[in-house]
């Protein structure tokens, strides 16, 4: 089956080095300049410059977001598989999903940054613990949705973050609606060659999962080469204070041309 998707372009704003206002003023900004999708992401410090410096959480400031915003979809990128009890947060993504009127994107990894684990007393464990805690999280949060009342407005879209080839990407055959994928264009095809063995272990069509990954430097050739991969979603990561947004309006441009390019 070949299923033919609109490229579209995320903005991923760091809640780091900043105050609340100029979150909400680049959010906004983003939304005015045509991005689909708006991410943070789900850290409790900085993960560049002052590691001190000025932070804020992901699932409050989510919940913000989907009153803030009337168009653009919102989630993280991604939450730390092992931070929250899972059935708490699938009624936490509930919630946020009804705020918003059914515009949560779910983003969901098995977490890495061993300081958010220590300073707020999480058990870091190893990768490989880390990832099967992901396993059973999603089968629960996945079970969950089905039993909260009321349930989603909408079947909420799983994002998985990741390329680990016996785990990660294992997981990602059996729940992800999107594949958040890192690494060029080599790299991205070896791997979803893996998750294509993956999906038909479980009977799945890899097809049905939609490809994302970080946006290339402006002008790279990756761009073309990532999409004739298959991917999709592209995604800019910018940071505080000032939350330069100056190169969206190309991306947005490159979006639209190839869309009509594509028929869509």
């Amino acid at each position: 089956m070949t299923i033919t998707r609109p490229i579209r372009i995320g903005i991923q704003l760091q809640p780091q080095h900043a105050d609340y206002a100029q979150l909400r003023d680049a959010l906004l900004r983003a939304e005015d300049l045509g991005v689909d999708i708006v991410f943070n992401w789900d850290h409790f410090f900085p993960l560049t410059g002052d590691p001190d410096g000025k932070h804020f959480e992901c699932w409050t400031m989510l919940g913000a977001w989907a009153e803030q915003t009337e168009r653009v979809e919102i989630g993280a990128l991604v939450t730390g598989g092992g931070y929250r009890n899972p059935d708490l947060l699938a009624d936490m993504a509930r919630t946020v999903d009804h705020i918003s009127g059914g515009r949560l994107i779910f983003g969901i990894g098995g977490g890495w940054f061993e300081k958010d684990y220590d300073e707020y007393g999480y058990d870091f464990g190893t990768p490989g613990s880390r990832l099967s805690l992901l396993g059973d999280g999603l089968a629960r949060i996945t079970a969950r949705w089905e039993r909260l009342n009321p349930p989603p407005v909408r079947p909420i879209p799983v994002l998985i973050g990741g390329g680990g080839e016996r785990k990660t990407l294992r997981h990602v055959a059996r729940y992800a609606h999107i594949w958040h994928a890192f690494g060029g264009p080599d790299t991205q095809a070896r791997k979803a060659a893996i998750l294509a063995e993956h999906c038909a272990v479980v009977g799945r069509d890899p097809n049905e999962i939609e490809r994302s990954t970080a946006a290339p430097r402006w002008g790279s050739p990756d761009a073309q080469a990532l999409l004739d991969l298959g991917v999709t979603l592209f995604t800019i990561g910018v940071s505080g204070p000032d939350y330069d947004l100056s190169v969206i309006p190309e991306w947005v441009k490159w979006r639209d041309s190839r869309n009509a390019d594509r028929g869509q």
